[in-house]
C-alpha cells in the first residue's frame, strides 16, 4: 500500500488497513473516520485517507457511492456526523467554506460572462482586498502557468471549452489554495476535448505542484491523471492504490469488476495452494488463476480475466501478461485436482486455453474486441483484437483458440462484488 495514502474503511471489512491516527507532517489533506448520514441512509461510512502535498488524488466510484458527499464535507458545504478533516494539520471543524484553504471546481464552470478572463481570475483577489498592482502581477503569472498568456483581455464567449477549463483552474490557483477540489470538471466536454484535457490537467498539476483531489465516475480520467486512486463503493473505500495496482492487483471483486473491462466466470475452487488455485467453471472448463486470501477448496468463486490478457492463437503469440509480470511467483495446484473430462491446464505462459466461436467483431480502433462464445455453450468471452493486421482474417463464425497466463485471472468469493 502506498506510504503517502492511508486507506481505511471499517477495520472489520479491511483487516489490513490501519486508521489515520493523526495527520502526517507532509499531508495536505487528512480525513479520519468520516461518517455522514442522511436520516437512515449512510452516505459516507468510516472513511479515512491522507493525501501528501503535491499529489493528484482521485476518488472513483459509481453514481450514489458517496464521493460527492465526501468532497462537499472537505469543502465545508456538509458537516460530518463524526470524524475529522484536517488541512495541513489544522482541524476544519466549524470552519466555514470561504475560510477553508481549498477551492472547488464544478462541472459547470460558472465563469462570469460579462467579465474578461483577467477580471474572472482577479475576482477572488479583489474580494480579499488585495492591492491592484499585486492583483495584476498574480493574474498575469497564473495565466502563463495555465498556458493562457495574453488571454486576459478576452471574454469567456471567445474561448474554447478547454480554454474555459483553464481559466476556471487559474481562478482557483491564483488564490493559492492548499488543496484544489474538482467535482467531475470534464463531464460537460465532448469526447475529443475530454481526452485532451486529461493530459493537460495532469501536466498542469505537475507543473504548479498544487494538491488536487478529483471526483469522477470515469475510470479513464482517474487512471490517466492520478498518482493514487480511491475506489469508493456504498460509502466505503474498497481500495486505495496506484492506477497500475488497481488494474493489475484488485483487492476485491468490486474493484476487479468496476475498474476496466473484464470477463467473469463462475465456478468452484477445486484446489488452492497459497495464492494460486484451480477453478472448474460452471461450463466444465478448468483454469488456473490467482485466488484471494482466505478462499478454500470447494468455495464458489467468480474468476475475473481482462480481455487484453486473452490472446488469440496462443501458440503463435507471446504470452507475457500483466499477471505474469506483477512480481508474484507462479503458484502450483495439484495435477490430480481436476477430475472429469476437462484436461488440466499446464502452468506458466498461456496455461489456460479454450476453443471459442467468434460471434461479432466490435471495431473501436485500439479498443477493438472480439465477442466470442465458449465452444458448446453460451458463455461470452470478450477478447482484445490488436490492430496490427495479424488478425484481419478473422470473421464472425470462425472457431479460434484463445489463451491466457495462469496469473492473469483472479478469483474472489462468488457474489462478493455485488
Amino acid at each position: 500500500m502506498p506510504t503517502d495514502i492511508s486507506p481505511v474503511a471499517s477495520s472489520d471489512a479491511f483487516p489490513n488497513a490501519s486508521p489515520v491516527a493523526s495527520p502526517s507532517a507532509s499531508a495536505d489533506l487528512s480525513v479520519t473516520r468520516l461518517v455522514k448520514r442522511f436520516e437512515k441512509f449512510t452516505a459516507v461510512n468510516d472513511v479515512s485517507f491522507e493525501v501528501e502535498q503535491g499529489r493528484f488524488f482521485s476518488i472513483l466510484g459509481p453514481s450514489g457511492c458517496g464521493k460527492t458527499t465526501l468532497l462537499r464535507m472537505i469543502a465545508g458545504f456538509e458537516s460530518p456526523d463524526s470524524g475529522v478533516i484536517a488541512i495541513r494539520g489544522r482541524d476544519m471543524a466549524g470552519i466555514a467554506p470561504n475560510r477553508r484553504p481549498v477551492n472547488l471546481i464544478f462541472q459547470h464552470l460558472a465563469l462570469f460572462p460579462m467579465m474578461s478572463v483577467a477580471e474572472n481570475v482577479a475576482f477572488g483577489l479583489k474580494r480579499r482586498g488585495m492591492a491592484g498592482g499585486e492583483i495584476s502581477r498574480r493574474v498575469q503569472d497564473v495565466l502563463e502557468r495555465v498556458g493562457l498568456p495574453g488571454y486576459g483581455v478576452k471574454m469567456p464567449a471567445q474561448l474554447s471549452g478547454g480554454q474555459k477549463q483553464r481559466v476556471a483552474i487559474a481562478r482557483c490557483l491564483v488564490l493559492e489554495p492548499a488543496v484544489l477540489l474538482l467535482d467531475e470538471p470534464l463531464g460537460a466536454l465532448d469526447l475529443k476535448l475530454r481526452e485532451q484535457m486529461k493530459v493537460e490537467l495532469k501536466t498542469l498539476q505537475a507543473e504548479v505542484g498544487t494538491t488536487f483531489v478529483y471526483i469522477t465516475h470515469d475510470q479513464s480520467e482517474a487512471l490517466v491523471m492520478s498518482d493514487h486512486v480511491a475506489v469508493m463503493n456504498a460509502g466505503r473505500f474498497e481500495q486505495v492504490d496506484t492506477p497500475r495496482n488497481l488494474y493489475r492487483r484488485p483487492a476485491s471483486a468490486f474493484v476487479a469488476g468496476f475498474v476496466g473491462e473484464t470477463n467473469v466466470w463462475s465456478g468452484t475452487l477445486e484446489e488452492a495452494t497459497g495464492d494460486a488455485g484451480l477453478v472448474r467453471t460452471d461450463e466444465g472448463a478448468v483454469f488456473r488463476a490467482r485466488v484471494a486470501a482466505g478462499l478454500a477448496k470447494g468455495t464458489r468463486v467468480d474468476m475475473f480475466i481482462r480481455p487484453e490478457a486473452v490472446l488469440i492463437d496462443p501458440d503463435g503469440a507471446s504470452c507475457a501478461t500483466d499477471g505474469a509480470t506483477d512480481g508474484a511467483t507462479d503458484g502450483a495446484a495439484g495435477d490430480g485436482a481436476g477430475g472429469g473430462d476437462a484436461p488440466l491446464p499446464v502452468r506458466g505462459a498461456c496455461a489456460n486455453r479454450v476453443q471459442v466461436q467468434v460471434q461479432a467483431i466490435l471495431f473501436d480502433g485500439a479498443a477493438s474486441r472480439l465477442l466470442t462464445h465458449l465452444e458448446g455453450s453460451r458463455r461470452e468471452v470478450m477478447v482484445a483484437l490488436p490492430q496490427n493486421r495479424l488478425y484481419d482474417h478473422i470473421k464472425p463464425g470462425d472457431r479460434i483458440t484463445v489463451g491466457w497466463d495462469d496469473r492473469a485471472g483472479i478469483c474472489f468469493a462468488a457474489g462478493s462484488g455485488r
